[in-house]
């Protein structure tokens, strides 16, 4: 699935209720949560904290799909094309690093 067709997705999803999408601000809000809830299952799995006795194991998988969702609906919000965006980012990252010393040789 493309970004494009996830956000077609989302918006689909989004379209069966009258409260539509959320404020940027409320997303943002949303967004920050779900990244925290990223860190605190990063931090069990490979930091220092241990989760307690009677925590479920989450998903880092899970964990990452919320905060796509949550950027999705934020873009979507905007009129943002995900899949422009990302274009244009890889092609500014590739132009700007393309003479680090640490690339790896193919």
């Amino acid at each position: 699935m493309s970004l494009r067709e996830a956000q077609q997705t989302v918006d689909r999803w989004i379209g069966q209720y009258k409260e539509g999408y959320f404020s940027p601000l409320t997303n943002l809000a949303r967004l920050t949560e779900e990244v925290g809830e990223l860190a605190r299952e990063i931090n069990h799995r490979f930091g220092e904290k241990t989760k307690k006795l009677e925590e479920a194991e989450g998903s880092l998988a899970m964990e990452l799909a919320d905060i796509l969702f949550v950027v999705i609906c934020l873009a979507n919000s905007q009129g943002i094309d995900l899949d422009q965006a990302f274009d244009s980012m890889i092609r500014k990252v590739t132009a700007r690093d393309a003479a680090r010393w640490t690339r790896k040789e193919r």
